[in-house]
């Protein structure tokens, strides 16, 4: 079974077009060292629920918009040595992310897979 990464994060939306550049060349590394599948996603039907919700979980602002993003790869072992070998790349060095996004609030981690369809 797979590997996967999983994000949540704010992005204001007057950087959605910086962040989506942004993810595409991440999504481009990721892939070429790798990865199965490079998967950004931005809220369309995410409504802030009164316990939780997505916009909750990364302190959305009403001037933020929130992105669901995931890798996938074909192992736990894999998935370390790829991002090992990503977080090297001098394409995704530098500190031009924070223009773009607080990475302070985003979620997440790695999941095993248990079921695939």
């Amino acid at each position: 079974m797979s590997y996967v990464d999983g994000f949540v994060v704010a992005v204001p939306k007057a950087n959605l077009e910086a962040y989506k550049d942004m993810a595409r060349l991440a999504g481009s590394v990721w892939k070429e060292h790798g990865a199965l599948a490079y998967v950004e996603c931005v809220a369309d039907d995410v409504p802030y629920g009164e316990v939780t919700s997505f916009p909750r979980a990364v302190q959305a602002k009403d001037e933020e918009t929130v992105i669901f993003a995931w890798i996938v790869y074909p192992s736990r072992a894999k998935r370390d040595e790829i991002n090992k070998v990503v977080m090297a790349d001098p394409r995704l060095q530098g500190d031009d992310w924070k223009q773009v996004f607080d990475g302070k609030r985003m979620i997440y981690g790695g999941f095993e897979t248990f079921l695939e369809l």
